[in-house]
């Protein structure tokens, strides 16, 4: 099929979420240790961006390491801390060289606070970037609710809001992903089909891809594959498709989702 441009549809696919899953199993597969197939997926970032960058999404969302993955044995919890101080430290000034800006999103408070003065300077360093990328380090979809619901139950305890004035906006401006658009696109390597407590506010209405490779082998071609999946599916939100209609007007028909 023809290359899909997002000017040409009523909804363009601008922000794909991706929870990189695989690392583990694809180095078991090659009689590697673990932490070599967690450095063989950061190495597959730069590609990632790069091919969302020429399909005209402006922002990317990697699940990095989860509030679950603390339980994970204590020599991988230090050696993902050590790759992703690493992967700060050094990509840093070519994320910033590349327009790209860096957000990283989860709770920080058992970070060292050598991690944290490099999560901040990473983040001055890229913040004139028009891209965006977003990574999820210590982050759960419950914790970032309960984390704003904690932060609105204290405006109303000062009396800087009322219980009545409450609603989905105020949600969304206290979560942590607020000024990010919501995901049109998920998508999960290695063939599990859950999302794992991931940005679970923010993809109500997200589209679903699981893409069988490991993430290590999730290349330009698979993500453009995903990309024009998406482009194949009727988003809805809600309306019958007799109610959908495209940028130019004309009704779309029924398409079949997956």
């Amino acid at each position: 099929m023809p290359e899909s441009t997002s000017e040409s549809y009523t909804h363009p696919l601008k922000h794909i979420a991706v929870i990189m899953d695989g690392n583990n199993r694809w180095a078991k597969q090659r009689g590697l240790s673990g932490i070599a197939g967690h450095e063989a997926g950061v190495e597959r970032i730069r590609d990632i961006l790069r091919a969302a960058k020429e399909r005209n999404v402006e922002v990317v969302t990697l699940f990095a390491f989860s509030s679950e993955n603390w339980k994970r044995p204590e020599l991988e919890v230090r050696g993902l801390m050590s790759l992703f101080s690493s992967y700060l430290k050094n990509e840093a000034k070519a994320l910033r060289d590349d327009g790209v800006r860096l957000r990283v999103l989860g709770n920080r408070s058992q970070f060292s606070d050598r991690l944290k003065r490099l999560i901040d300077d990473a983040e001055g360093i890229t913040a004139s970037g028009k891209f965006t990328l977003v990574l999820c380090v210590d982050y759960g979809g419950r914790w970032d609710i309960a984390n704003a619901a904690q932060k609105i139950a204290s405006e109303v305890q000062m009396g800087r809001l009322r219980p009545g004035d409450i609603n989905e906006a105020t949600v969304q401006k206290h979560l942590q992903s607020n000024g990010l658009p919501d995901p049109d696109l998920c998508i999960r390597t290695a063939g599990e089909q859950r999302i794992s407590n991931f940005l679970l506010w923010q993809m109500a209405y997200t589209e679903l891809y699981f893409a069988d490779c490991y993430w290590p082998d999730f290349d330009p071609a698979a993500l453009n594959t995903a990309i024009d999946e998406y482009y194949s599916r009727q988003r809805r939100f809600g309306l019958r498709s007799d109610n959908v209609v495209e940028s130019d007007g004309a009704p779309r028909g029924e398409i079949a989702r997956v």
